[in-house]
């Protein structure tokens, strides 16, 4: 496993001494999907740095209701509790678009934080960039309209995956936004009339990804920009 062929970001940016720190103990795994990486006020026993693929962090109100309050893929990890020093996770994580990825026992990664200070560092740098999309995702459900909130998630997972085809079903677009299906279908249908997408069963395709950006009126900033490397300055 060379460092510089990674996919991952997280692993990639590492110095070369702490990424020595994880080599040893760290797998390579396929991540089905709904495969579950974390489940909620259980013990954290794994974190994941995925290749490919998008995991959920979905959270869960009494009574069973789901909304999706951050997404992973290549830019990131699980486990950030653990990182932060707990040992449950407050929210589940499980698999939505089926990808690869490494996978290190929690164990082994509190032995390299505790010889490492600059991996802490490190680690804790991403938690603080996935910490400002969960606030971001928030801003945007208490004020956006639901084709701004759909635009913008669907814009973040096509950062995430290679191609402009999103395999998901309607049923599944609803838990991640906290909204009733008839609601995601009929968003959805506005995006394909305005020539945004193309949508089948169980698949969105990506048409014109600026018209999308355009349609969020902001939802998708700059901070979903800047951490893909997309916005200029």
């Amino acid at each position: 496993m060379s460092q510089s062929l990674l996919r991952n970001h997280v692993l990639k940016t590492l110095s070369s001494e702490d990424f020595a720190l994880l080599q040893p103990s760290i797998d390579h795994v396929e991540l089905a999907i709904k495969a579950q990486l974390e489940i909620q006020c259980q013990p954290i026993e794994h974190v994941y740095f995925p290749e490919a693929g998008i995991a959920s962090v979905v959270a869960t109100m009494t009574g069973g209701r789901q909304s999706e309050v951050g997404i992973i893929g290549h830019d990131g990890m699980t486990g950030l509790a653990a990182v932060l020093g707990q040992d449950k996770s407050s929210n589940e994580t499980y698999i939505q678009v089926a990808g690869n990825g490494w996978c290190l026992r929690v164990d082994d990664l509190r032995v390299a934080l505790s010889k490492s200070p600059t991996l802490r560092t490190s680690l804790l740098r991403y938690a603080h960039a996935f910490l400002v999309q969960s606030s971001r995702t928030a801003l945007v459900n208490g004020h956006s309209k639901i084709e701004e909130r759909l635009a913008r998630w669907l814009l973040m997972v096509h950062d995430r995956i290679e191609g402009n085809k999103i395999y998901l079903t309607h049923e599944f677009l609803a838990t991640m936004l906290g909204t009733r299906r008839p609601g995601v279908t009929t968003a959805l249908q506005m995006l394909e009339y305005r020539g945004l997408v193309q949508a089948r069963r169980g698949e969105i395709t990506i048409v014109d990804r600026p018209g999308m950006i355009e349609l969020t009126h902001g939802a998708y900033g700059e901070e979903e920009q800047r951490h893909f490397g997309i916005a200029s300055g």
